[in-house]
């Protein structure tokens, strides 16, 4: 596995969006993958949409997309290191939404370069990407 994806990156997928869908397409399967947050994340998006056919759309392309995805868990590992990250930040007023900061550490604990369009993310010290340029 080499990318971890933001929950930016998932939403332009599902959206149809050329840039990342060719950055996809011409990746192995084996070497992409999602946090558990950016799942949580999109099902929230989802719901939060009222009823209507762009619901249904991107229901239907997160079942789609979704279902290609390896999914990261939520280990121990990932709980100490968003626990330091969290503290640091905090300590220097530096403060980071907790989802976007455990994505970023889901990419620090595995090793994972992150795809996003987020900039916020580059003060963390990770190997980032942005597949929607």
């Amino acid at each position: 596995m080499k990318f971890l994806l933001d929950t930016n990156t998932v939403s332009a997928l599902m959206r149809g969006e050329p840039h990342a869908a060719v950055r996809v397409a011409g990746t192995p399967r084996e070497d992409i993958a999602i946090s558990q947050v950016t799942a949580a994340e999109i099902e929230f998006g989802l719901r939060y949409l009222p009823a209507s056919m762009r619901r249904r759309a991107l229901e239907a392309q997160w079942s789609a997309v979704g279902a290609e995805l390896i999914r990261l868990p939520w280990s121990d590992e990932v709980s100490r290191r968003f626990g330091e990250r969290k503290a640091k930040l905090e300590k220097v007023g530096r403060r980071m939404s907790d989802f976007d900061l455990a994505i970023a550490v889901h990419a620090l604990v595995f090793g994972l370069t992150l795809v996003t369009a987020d900039r916020a993310f580059g003060r963390l010290g990770l190997s980032i990407e942005n597949w929607l340029d």
